[in-house]
């Protein structure tokens, strides 16, 4: 059943404002843009490569596989395992705190 009290809304701007929420929020950016940065600078060489380099990106590696086949599957690769890396990443050093910041701000008991 949800709860149908009205909020305080000078407790959410509090929170906004406390250090341990601005510590938290600094963390998940300093996480999360880097990684972003990487990933897409990752897809547009691979795209890039596809559109300008197509003598590299067709060149046969074993059979019928080539280096654009390669490269597009490392795409999903590399999303599983930006993914896994956020999901450890997150557990060890988002989660706990963001967990404290909750009981705080729920007053409930540790």
């Amino acid at each position: 059943m949800s709860d149908t009290r009205e909020p305080d809304l000078t407790t959410y701007r509090d929170v906004q404002m406390s250090p341990d929420f601005s510590e938290l929020r600094r963390r998940f950016r300093n996480f999360v843009f880097p990684m972003t940065a990487l990933f897409l600078v990752w897809y547009f060489v691979y795209v890039l490569l596809a559109a300008y380099a197509h003598d590299f990106m067709s060149h046969k590696v074993a059979g019928n596989i080539t280096v654009a086949l390669l490269f597009g599957l490392g795409q999903f690769v590399s999303t599983f395992a930006i993914t896994l890396i956020y999901v450890r990443w997150a557990d060890r050093r988002l989660d706990p705190d963001a967990e404290k910041l909750r009981h705080q701000i729920e007053g409930a008991e540790q």
